[in-house]
């Protein structure tokens, strides 16, 4: 009867062990795969950050010099940019959320964005991520998701 009792508390503590193990490798595949909508927080720090940025454009002198941009900004409404940033960003990085405004080509088309106006855009957006403490790595994927978008914004030539 006691090896019995034995067997089953040897056995027992393996599936316990096995458990264990199971759960820290799935705990640690998960932390692995985690979306970058995940890591950044999901969508209030998100919110947040695409807020600031879009406070910190508007104002721009660089950008305002722009004649088709500083009227955008005087016609299109902050919090409307906001929401639509925010859900862009939110979806873009794995998020819930799903954009549901212009394409980026058709948002900004009219708008003669050059390459000095682009590279202004991103100089901004790293500041607010550093005011943030957005870490390096998720900073530096979303400059990359942005990038993507660089070719159908700057249309014009400088």
């Amino acid at each position: 009867m006691n090896k019995i009792i034995h067997t089953l508390a040897v056995w027992g503590v393996f599936i316990i062990t096995l458990s264990l193990t199971s759960t820290a490798a799935k705990a640690a595949n998960e932390e692995q795969a985690a979306t970058l909508y995940q890591r950044l927080g999901g969508l209030a720090p998100i919110s947040v950050v695409v807020s600031d940025f879009i406070d910190a454009l508007m104002p721009d002198q660089v950008l305002n010099a722009n004649p088709a941009i500083d009227e955008a900004r005087n016609r299109v409404p902050a919090p409307y940019l906001k929401y639509h940033v925010t859900a862009m960003v939110c979806e873009v990085t794995g998020g819930p959320c799903k954009y549901q405004g212009r394409s980026m080509k058709t948002a900004h088309a009219h708008l003669n964005i050059t390459d000095k106006e682009w590279a202004r855009m991103v100089e901004v957006f790293k500041e607010i991520l550093a005011k943030h403490k957005v870490p390096e790595a998720e900073g530096n994927e979303l400059l990359a998701i942005i990038g993507t978008t660089k070719a159908d914004i700057v249309a014009a030539v400088p």
